[in-house]
């Protein structure tokens, strides 16, 4: 029998759509799932944004307060796509409230923050998903279960990649995202929590790094009212930009492999160029989001001019039979954020956890913290086990 399940939306920018196109699509894709997930409440303080969300998607509310979502009876699970500065505190509100909480990354500005809401999550025993959609893809899976198999040897050396042009027009509007208190680390909130994420979920526990940060665009104009994802601002006030444009990462695992991560928003000439090369004793295995249905890879014993194949992802391979009946049909970005809202459905419906959880932001945080205490030393940071993970007070 499917069961309703009242959901709501905090923060409606472009992920809060994602997040609400990824609820009216779930049951096409996984008819099986028990919940139905209805749409109930959409909150946003920008006025008329809300109504003319619930206009457009068919909420039964809307709200410009989000504290009513919490106090709301109906509502049993929560998407917060609000921008980072408030994830804490509506975080740690919902789970307290009893909602079911899918969170965007990177939860927060800190790993204190990570940290806090998911403690709340656990003290309340309500499930908790993270939005660190690029694990999702097929492909990734895939990559993940050949390294894991032993099918490129043992790792020796890991690059994760995240360059984008989004914040390189000098003219983009100075918003939350480039303030400490309201947009954190800046690129490393943004893009190498990703990094950090998907290093982890291929390769294991980071543990140690070292890194070092720029600030390309040093003043932006400030915006003349509220706006839509990266909108340019020519002729307002300029403001200085005070977090970071740029990361570059010397990683080591636990496992003894060795890895570099670079993220940068204002990469000229690059559109979401992220993704991952794995190489191992014995071939390689690389990604590249912008095909994202694809792998490169080489294998063999060769070891010299070995050659690289392209395998094409399908039904095979993570969730790609929901979407797809053959290898080399396209998925695209939403259909990640499917997949995520399944699992997070999924983790309701059964009481267990499936996909990103709160433990992985708090293990991303860490090294997005551990990477901010480096840029300022200079010097390696080691980043707590798995089984101490609680990240470094003092870091901001």
């Amino acid at each position: 029998m499917v069961r309703a399940l009242g959901v709501a939306v905090i923060g409606f920018g472009w992920m809060g759509r994602v997040h609400t196109r990824a609820y009216a699509r779930v049951a096409h894709h996984y008819p099986g799932l028990p919940l139905r997930p209805e749409l109930m409440t959409v909150a946003e303080e920008v006025p008329g944004r809300a109504e003319e969300a619930a206009e457009r998607y068919g909420f039964a509310s809307a709200t410009r307060d989000w504290r009513e979502v919490a106090a709301d009876p109906a509502v049993r699970a929560v998407s917060v796509t609000a921008p980072n500065f408030l994830h804490r505190e509506i975080g740690v509100a919902m789970a307290e409230a009893g909602k079911h909480l899918w969170i965007e990354k990177p939860v927060g500005l800190t790993g204190a923050d990570a940290t806090a809401v998911a403690d709340a999550v656990a003290r309340a025993g309500v499930q908790g998903t993270v939005g660190f959609n690029y694990r999702n893809a097929p492909a990734v899976e895939a990559a993940r279960d050949l390294i894991a198999s032993g099918g490129i040897g043992a790792v020796t050396h890991v690059r994760v990649r995240l360059f984008s042009d989004y914040a390189a027009h000098p003219d983009a509007a100075l918003t939350w995202r480039y303030e400490r208190a309201r947009g954190g680390s800046g690129v490393l909130g943004d893009l190498a929590s990703h990094g950090a994420d998907l290093a982890r979920f291929l390769v294991g526990d980071i543990a140690a790094l070292t890194a070092g940060t720029a600030v390309f665009v040093p003043r932006r104009p400030r915006p003349a009212g509220a706006g839509v994802g990266h909108a340019l601002a020519a002729g307002g006030e300029p403001g200085p930009v005070e977090n970071e444009d740029y990361v570059h990462c010397l990683l080591r695992f636990a496992s003894g492999a060795r890895g570099v991560l670079e993220a940068c928003r204002v990469s000229v000439g690059e559109q979401n160029n992220y993704g991952f090369e794995v190489h191992g004793t014995r071939g390689a295995v690389s990604w590249d989001f912008r095909r994202m249905n694809e792998l490169a890879v080489a294998r063999g014993t060769g070891y010299q001019d070995q050659p690289v194949s392209t395998v094409y992802v399908g039904p095979g391979d993570g969730e790609f039979a929901a979407f797809q009946p053959g290898a080399a049909n396209a998925m695209g970005y939403d259909d990640l954020k499917v997949v995520e809202a399944y699992r997070f459905l999924r983790s309701v419906a059964e009481s267990r956890p499936y996909g990103a959880t709160l433990e992985d932001a708090v293990r991303s945080a860490a090294a997005v913290d551990a990477m901010v205490v480096s840029a300022r030393s200079g010097a390696w940071v080691d980043l707590p086990s798995a089984q101490t993970c609680r990240c470094p007070k003092g870091s901001y």
